[in-house]
């Protein structure tokens, strides 16, 4: 993740709306791409206030609105009854109640996280639309609650609905429940995961999105030949089997994760996850001059270029951690047939880059 600057040479992040030393109002220009100030134009509008820009933009209407997000839009004249949805905000189909209390936050969090994935989607080069454009599978978000039956005293009126975060033909559903950090670290524990973060989840589900735009009836034999049989056992054989029996053992020689060992989509997912994580901390250390990467571009660097330097990085913030008795930042281990999954996936994106 890059960082910016504004006019008044304050940095700014990829999150902010404001800038705390000018205090002027800040979003993501889509003309010029960079996280700029804004300036209220003579009407209804902004202006960005890169020199070599100037672009004249509204705000999404979930910023102006929800303040949930920081992106502008192209001024085409809209009253502001009709401001537009952003390129990413248009991406989500349902949100979370806003009559309940807490979920405007959480929403917040769900979009903040949404954005960090489609900007490493737009680093990297890959095809996505809404449903609005021409992709064979579009993407979508869905944002929901569990919904608890209502009872009047020895009545249940109505049925109760259990949301489970996954994803389905290009729609990626996350249970609300995973923006709440007390309740994300109950699920972390239970499941005995390393990492359950927010972020890993919409960078596993959208692995299972590009499963099926990718690999569906197009790479199939070549991935069979690295991740197995997706057919055999079954999905649901392989989920039952995984929670009463648990990961295979000795799972570490052959998986980036214990959940990966449930089925072979689970296995591409958690790569996937695991490879888009190796872009974004690799893209963050480059722009924050954490770790040199001399001249190379992270589309076009070779895997394991891209290896060495993650690893070389996880030594230095994961001995930073210990000093702190904390848990390793980087946990992850590369034996041999992890690496062969991440070059599949590595050269599996390089050939599907959306041209410019």
């Amino acid at each position: 993740m890059k960082t910016f600057h504004c006019g008044c040479g304050n940095k700014l992040f990829f999150e902010n709306s404001l800038c705390l030393s000018c205090k002027r109002e800040v979003g993501w220009c889509p003309v010029c791409q960079g996280m700029h100030a804004m300036e209220p134009d003579e009407g209804s509008g902004y202006r960005c206030t890169n020199p070599d820009c100037r672009s004249s933009l509204v705000k999404c209407y979930n910023y102006a609105t929800h303040y949930v997000c920081n992106r502008m839009v192209e001024n085409t004249g809209q009253q502001p009854s009709q401001l537009p949805l952003c390129d990413y905000c248009h991406l989500t189909e349902t949100i979370p109640d806003l009559s309940v209390e807490g979920n405007l936050a959480k929403w917040y969090m769900l979009e903040v996280a949404k954005r960090r994935l489609l900007y490493l989607l737009d680093l990297i080069g890959l095809p996505y639309s809404s449903r609005n454009e021409q992709l064979e599978l579009p993407l979508s978000f869905d944002f929901k609650q569990d919904i608890e039956p209502t009872r009047l005293g020895w009545l249940t009126i109505g049925k109760g609905e259990k949301v489970y975060t996954g994803h389905a033909n290009g729609k990626i559903t996350i249970n609300i429940q995973e923006a709440d950090p007390v309740e994300r670290e109950k699920l972390r524990v239970a499941f005995g995961e390393t990492q359950r973060t927010l972020i890993g989840h919409f960078r596993h589900e959208v692995g299972h999105y590009y499963w099926q735009l990718l690999v569906q009836g197009k790479d199939e034999k070549a991935y069979k030949a690295v991740f197995g049989d997706h057919k055999s056992p079954t999905y649901s054989e392989a989920l039952d089997h995984y929670y009463k029996n648990g990961p295979k053992p000795n799972w570490q020689e052959s998986y980036i994760s214990a959940y990966a060992t449930m089925h072979s989509w689970e296995d591409f997912a958690e790569t996937w996850n695991t490879y888009l994580d190796m872009i974004a901390v690799l893209d963050t250390a480059d722009n924050t001059e954490l770790l040199e990467m001399p001249g190379e571009d992270l589309q076009d660097i070779q895997l394991e270029q891209l290896l060495s330097r993650y690893v070389d990085l996880s030594i230095r913030v994961n001995e930073v951690n210990r000093a702190l008795g904390l848990p390793d930042l980087l946990p992850e281990v590369f034996t041999r047939p992890v690496v062969d999954k991440l070059r599949y996936i590595h050269r599996l994106i390089k050939r599907s880059r959306s041209k410019p």
